[in-house]
């Protein structure tokens, strides 16, 4: 009976100390998120108002209108790729691998060699939007249905099927900008980096809703994610029908990358870099926490790129160069610390 009531105690100390343990994390990582809150608020008010003209109207008006794009992309791609490495477990990859950016730069590029650059640069851009974002979804979803036909196909079948297109892709386009007139492939050229700055008005409030509504629908899986981080069969072995919500997740995928990439142009290394720096800065498994850490993170990096653009470089790049070059080199850091450990 005494050893009875002893183990008794030891489990509730035991419990005690557990349910403490658990609090001080969880409060550790509602704290890192508090940090970053206020860093990407640094970020945002240096971007408003450093430097600002005397006609600071006019250009905090334009700052405005730029922050809510980087704001709607940084969300969209961070939530994206969220989505995306928890379902493949990996960490390396990201949505780009299916080949969106090159369909968007290859519609894009083929509205030029059918009709011309003028054709692109005065068709109505919300048509454009819709075009580019409709067709990438599109091709997302045949790729989905290609894929969960068959009951037991690999997932990673569908990212070899999506590396094949999209190298298909853009030997296309760059057939198309070979043959074309030399004027307009300095244009074509332009379409593949993304900006900030030639955004319409009309185009980022139907992104902005069309986020806010993915965000809202993502919210009923989110007591999935943790489970799917630990892989297929035991996600399977603790009850979620794996291929339905997985399904529907990389619908969810598709289209957050297609409205990104059809907004500001793609930005390939972005998600890659986001997800490895809220990895190494939130050392948690939460996805509650996770994925708005990788938000601020995806906008802080957004705002803080866009003012070494306008304020160091004075608009002799862009952004996408700076992102990518940042993206790839630590690519290539993640590949040769991965393939230290395998030694």
């Amino acid at each position: 009976m005494y050893s009875a009531v002893l183990f008794s105690y030891i489990c509730y100390l035991s419990g005690i100390g557990m349910f403490s343990y658990k609090n001080k994390i969880h409060s550790k990582l509602i704290r890192q998120l508090g940090i970053l809150g206020m860093l990407s608020l640094v970020a945002v008010v240096a971007y408003l108002f450093y430097r600002l003209p005397n006609r600071w109207e006019y250009a905090l008006y334009h700052r405005s209108l730029s922050l809510v794009a980087i704001v709607v992309t940084g969300a969209a791609i961070a939530l994206a790729t969220m989505i995306f490495q928890t379902i493949v477990n990996n960490r390396i990859l990201t949505p780009s691998i299916l080949g969106l950016d090159s369909l968007y730069l290859l519609i894009q590029t083929l509205i030029i060699f059918l009709f011309g650059s003028k054709t692109l640069l005065g068709i109505n851009q919300t048509l454009l939007f819709f075009l580019s974002t409709g067709a990438m979804v599109m091709f997302a979803l045949g790729l989905y249905h290609f894929l969960f036909k068959r009951e037991r196909q690999n997932i990673f079948f569908l990212l070899l099927v999506g590396i094949i297109f999209g190298t298909f892709f853009q030997s296309l386009t760059t057939f198309m900008e070979v043959l074309i007139d030399p004027n307009e492939f300095q244009i074509a050229q332009d379409i593949g980096f993304a900006s900030f700055n030639r955004i319409n008005l009309d185009i980022l409030w139907i992104a902005l809703g069309i986020l806010l509504v993915v965000i809202f629908y993502t919210c009923r899986y989110l007591r999935y994610f943790d489970v799917l981080a630990l892989g297929r069969d035991q996600a399977i072995n603790l009850g979620v029908d794996y291929q339905a919500v997985t399904r529907r997740l990389l619908i969810i995928v598709a289209i957050l990358t297609s409205v990104s990439t059809a907004l500001v142009g793609p930005l390939t290394f972005l998600g890659l870099l986001v997800m490895n720096v809220t990895f190494e800065f939130i050392r948690g498994y939460q996805h509650k926490i996770l994925i708005p850490a990788a938000m601020l993170i995806s906008v802080m990096t957004l705002v803080m790129g866009q003012v070494l653009v306008s304020q160091v470089f004075t608009f002799n790049t862009t952004l996408s160069i700076i992102i990518n070059f940042t993206g790839g080199v630590y690519f290539i850091y993640l590949l040769l610390r991965a393939n230290k450990k395998w030694q």
